[in-house]
């Protein structure tokens, strides 16, 4: 299940569901008892508090109120607004259930073990505040366990973004698909451990929906990981190459070129100024060291059309420095990844970038982080959703853009989007990004598609650093990359 399903292509989901056939409130029975299964693990003595909004979450609720009712749960159960007021599959929902409905302020949030918050869904659009706010702040002071419907009540379903004020639910029961504001910061804080219920949705209506959002998992991009074979060589697996800043600006550069060799490049060259070769040198064993000099010494270098991958930008220097290369190596036909000083280098000019990118055919990546991003987009970054910025960017680009974060975010210039949710906080050091482009650059040596060698790196990148934990330094994440691939194929 990687499909990424916005509020609305949800809705879409549902309504090509029920015309096809299936009742509402079918669909809102079995949501109801997947959100009642949640609480299974606590005793019968465990009150249970459950908070209802006025449309179908609020119905989920009622469902789920009466079948812990019968299984002997105390159920004490909150309404938003009016019981009258409540229509469709909500108000069935509601009369099925046949014990006492209070108004939501009246709701015993401090006395309860179990508090399902079922006020508002994924299609929230406005700002919460009232009594339903007073009902969100008294939920998150409370000690209780805390189980929200479809997502955390004050969080919007395509952004993750809080409007206002949102529940911090342990566990989120959602339904069919997740959506992005499950993995988009800072919803991704909100929603707990989150679980996937069936509930009679038929993976076939994807095909009408045609979601361009997904979770950035290996069923994502391992079908197209380059295969080894027996009788294979390095020439096999391209020559990636990455571009060096002066003396003191070595460490990125080389950190990116460990990484690419590491992935799977089957060479790899640091292309440096004459001024860094010594001490680059005094660094490198199977990364191979080429003396160039400015613009032109990197054009020459990839006059050689075998070198067909080509990463610049950690610790490249100013912009007068950097801006000459990137593009150098955008006049070649190699694929590019332009990370750090390379993206800060046009923060006057990124149209002139952008131009260059959109003139040639091979591929090219840009890899900011917020900062970056907002240098080169200053218009885009006041977007409210990172999702929408990271496609934007990369329409207005013609770049697969990978923007960094905890929900590290990968678009290309056709839509498809692909969000990643498995980046510990340890990856927060120095040099981990540019061990992330290094990445990038060795999966396209080695002839992977952009866009999924980009996702691919970005979790590959992750689960390294999960699995190195804290106290990890950036030296150490291409190192980690045989374990993570051992883990992969097993």
């Amino acid at each position: 299940m990687l499909e990424l399903l916005t509020p609305a292509e949800m809705a879409e989901a549902d309504r090509l569901t029920i015309a096809a056939g299936t009742p509402g409130i079918a669909l809102m029975e079995v949501a109801g008892r997947a959100v009642a299964d949640a609480v299974a693990p606590w005793s019968r003595e465990t009150p249970v508090v459950i908070a209802c909004g006025p449309g179908n979450n609020g119905g989920d609720g009622f469902v789920a109120a009466r079948l812990l009712a019968e299984r002997g749960y105390r159920v004490q159960l909150g309404l938003l607004g009016a019981l009258d007021r409540l229509k469709g599959d909500a108000a069935l929902a509601a009369a099925a259930w046949k014990g006492e409905t209070l108004p939501l302020g009246a709701l015993d949030f401090a006395g309860a073990g179990v508090i399902i918050d079922a006020l508002f869904g994924a299609g929230l659009d406005r700002g919460i505040a009232g009594e339903a706010a007073e009902a969100i702040a008294a939920i998150n002071a409370s000690k209780a366990h805390v189980v929200a419907v479809d997502l955390p009540s004050g969080i919007q379903g395509e952004t993750g973004e809080v409007l206002g004020v949102a529940v911090r639910a342990d566990e989120t029961v959602t339904f069919f698909r997740p959506k992005p504001g499950h993995v988009l910061m800072p919803g991704r804080a909100h929603v707990g451990r989150l679980a996937v219920a069936d509930i009679g949705i038929s993976p076939a209506v994807l095909d009408a929906i045609s979601p361009r959002a997904c979770l950035n998992r290996p069923e994502l991009w391992l079908p197209v990981l380059p295969t080894l074979k027996v009788d294979g060589h390095k020439y096999d697996r391209g020559h990636a190459v990455i571009v060096s800043g002066g003396m003191t600006q070595t460490g990125a550069a080389r950190l990116a070129a460990r990484a690419a060799l590491r992935v799977g490049a089957g060479l790899v060259t640091l292309a440096s100024p004459p001024d860094a070769l010594a001490v680059n040198a005094a660094h490198l064993t199977a990364i191979m060291l080429k003396r160039i000099e400015g613009a032109a010494g990197l054009s020459a270098l990839l006059g050689d059309h075998r070198l067909n991958s080509v990463g610049l930008g950690p610790g490249l220097g100013p912009a007068e420095v950097a801006g000459p290369l990137v593009e150098a190596a955008l006049a070649s036909q190699a694929a590019v990844v332009i990370d750090a000083d390379g993206l800060s280098a046009f923060r006057d000019a990124p149209e002139r970038l952008f131009a260059a990118i959109r003139a040639r055919s091979a591929p090219v990546v840009l890899t900011p982080h917020d900062g970056e991003f907002a240098r080169l987009f200053p218009d885009l970054a006041a977007l409210p959703g990172k999702l929408d910025r990271a496609r934007q960017a990369a329409a207005r680009s013609g770049a697969v853009v990978l923007l960094k974060g905890a929900d590290t975010t990968v678009a290309d210039p056709e839509g498809r989007a692909a969000i990643a949710d498995n980046a510990p906080p340890y990856l927060a050091t120095a040099g981990s990004g540019d061990t992330l482009a290094g990445m990038i650059v060795g999966l396209l040596a080695d002839g992977m598609p952009v866009f999924e060698a980009t996702a691919a790196a970005v979790w590959l990148h992750g689960e390294a650093g999960a699995l190195l934990g804290r106290g990890l330094i950036a030296e150490d994440l291409a190192d980690a990359l045989p374990r993570v691939f051992k883990r992969l194929f097993v």
